[in-house]
């Protein structure tokens, strides 16, 4: 930002002694005054005058009448106050030039882009991947002098976490030593790497720094996830239940994120043969509006039906990504019945009996994953009034 005031500043002043130049030097220069003009005009005619009464042209009367003519205009134009052809007050001229070109110049300055605006642009300018990698590399290279710099190793090993470098984040994390020991962030994020290095698997270290986290900040959103997580893959399907529900509490209720911890939520019920989460208000079933009907599959797709393959009916608001209500059950035989209702709510601020209509479809999860996959068997979507009754539902298409 210096730089560029004081270059601006050079070139400023250039422009004004290029521009104000001949108001510097006006005195070296006098220009002919009108006096000396009118001197040397009547001069020439009295010389004429006098060739042609000497070649004839004219007699002695007119010469006289003529040359007396001459001189009584030459008095008069003399008389009139000699003025020189130059500038006589160069210092307004200056002053003013010198104001108009910087305010112009400030007006340019604002209009067309400040410096600043400039360098902001250029920080917002993308990196690309080589670039980001050189950066990391020679931030790894300085560290490797300085390797009290525990601050230092901390940062480095966030930055491999962004480029997906999880053993090298390992390694840093762990040159990080006491200084991670207090931020719950840094500790979720220390074990997320150790898991992601051992396929998934949270025993030993891992799980450790987690429940250090949650000691120093039971909130930690990270920690809360991975803490579910690992409870998930352990078994521990109500453990996982009760981490998430206390990570799905700081989340906005229409985020997608808490519509993936609802999922995973109800996937963990599902696993755990766990009675569903009642609505914090309940109301009587025979006030409640819903959607019933029943689910058939094409014949053509039975084949590819196995034992432990999960049903979804998922009912959206029309336009909507995240489901207001969602049943999942085992796969039994097929016709099957269903009932989508306010019991089956994914939030108690979005309930499927305040709509006037909804999206409904069926998906039959090959893993008993939450989200779509690919070879998942899947129905057309049917976008029905709530309360409707006897909506037929037909799996006929493999997800690609």
């Amino acid at each position: 930002m210096t730089s560029f005031l004081i270059a601006a500043f050079l070139l400023l002043i250039l422009v004004l002694a290029l521009l104000l130049r001949p108001f510097f030097f006006w005195g070296l220069e006098q220009g002919t005054s009108r006096r000396q003009m009118n001197a040397s005009i009547y001069r020439e005619e009295l010389d004429k005058l006098e060739a042609e009464r000497l070649a004839g042209v004219v007699d002695e009367v007119i010469y006289e009448q003529t040359h007396a003519e001459m001189r009584q205009r030459l008095f008069q134009d003399t008389e009139v106050a000699d003025d020189l052809a130059t500038v006589r007050s160069p210092k307004k001229t200056i002053v003013g030039v010198c104001i108009f070109v910087a305010l112009l110049s400030i007006g340019f300055y604002f209009v067309l882009g400040e410096a600043t605006r400039v360098a902001e642009q250029k920080i917002q300018q993308p990196m690309n991947q080589e670039s980001v990698e050189k950066m990391v590399n020679e931030f790894a290279t300085k560290l490797e002098k300085e390797p009290d710099n525990l601050k230092g190793w901390a940062m480095l090993a966030r930055s491999y976490r962004v480029l997906g470098r999880n053993q090298d984040a390992v390694n840093a994390y762990a040159r990080a030593g006491s200084y991670i020991d207090s931020d719950p962030q840094l500790l979720a994020d220390y074990a997320d790497a150790l898991a992601s290095n051992a396929n998934g698997s949270f025993a030993g270290k891992p799980i450790q720094l987690i429940n250090k986290a949650l000691a120093l900040d039971p909130n930690n959103l990270l920690a809360l996830w991975l803490s579910g997580t690992a409870a998930f893959g352990a078994q521990d399907y109500s453990g996982a239940i009760q981490s998430w529900e206390k990570l799905a509490k700081q989340l906005p209720p229409t985020s997608d994120e808490a519509r993936g911890i609802a999922e995973s939520i109800a996937e963990a019920r599902l696993k755990g043969r766990l009675p569903p989460a009642s609505t914090p208000t309940p109301v009587p079933m025979a006030g409640l509006k819903g959607i019933s009907g029943s689910i058939s599959i094409a014949p053509e797709l039975k084949s590819q039906l196995k034992s432990g393959d999960v049903l979804m009916v998922i009912a959206r608001k029309p336009g909507e990504r995240m489901p207001v209500a969602v049943l999942r059950a085992p796969l039994t035989t097929f016709p099957m019945n269903y009932l989508l209702d306010d019991a089956l709510a994914m939030s108690p601020n979005t309930l499927i009996s305040a709509l006037a209509e909804v999206v409904v479809e069926v998906r039959i999860s090959k893993t008993g994953m939450a989200m779509p996959e690919a070879g998942d068997l899947i129905s057309t979507a049917k976008t029905v009034k709530v309360g409707s009754s006897n909506v037929q539902l037909v799996v006929d298409r493999v997800r690609p």
